[in-house]
């Protein structure tokens, strides 16, 4: 079993900044592709950003130079840096991640629980 635990939401005003993070742990053998989506009230969940784990990332137009996806590989964890934030940015962020728990060629999807950003104008 693969637990993700996400920390660093929170309420900021409009042209801030905030770094959410996610850490898995347990029955690990190697992460494949990270993300972050994120679902504001009313609307389906959607990608923010991705990164495989050679280090190539993909983002949503809404994010492009604004928002920053890495990860640590070391510490099975992925960032995302938010800055100049808007206020339609405010959603809860779920974080992703493709998990091979075995050396065997099976991968599974794990997502984190949640953490709310809220943008104030």
């Amino acid at each position: 079993q693969v637990q993700l635990v996400e920390s660093g939401g929170g309420l900021v005003q409009a042209g801030g900044s905030l770094r959410l993070s996610c850490a898995a742990s347990g029955s690990i053998f190697r992460i494949n592709g990270m993300g972050w989506y994120r679902q504001a009230p009313g609307k389906q969940r959607e990608l923010v950003a991705t990164i495989t784990s050679g280090g190539s990332t993909n983002y949503a137009d809404s994010v492009k130079g604004r928002f920053t996806i890495f990860r640590d590989n070391a510490k099975n964890t992925v960032y995302l840096q938010m800055n100049s934030l808007k206020p339609e940015d405010t959603a809860v962020y779920y974080c992703n991640m493709v998990v091979r728990t075995t050396s065997s060629v099976n991968q599974y999807d794990y997502w984190g629980q949640g953490t709310q950003v809220t943008v104030s104008s």
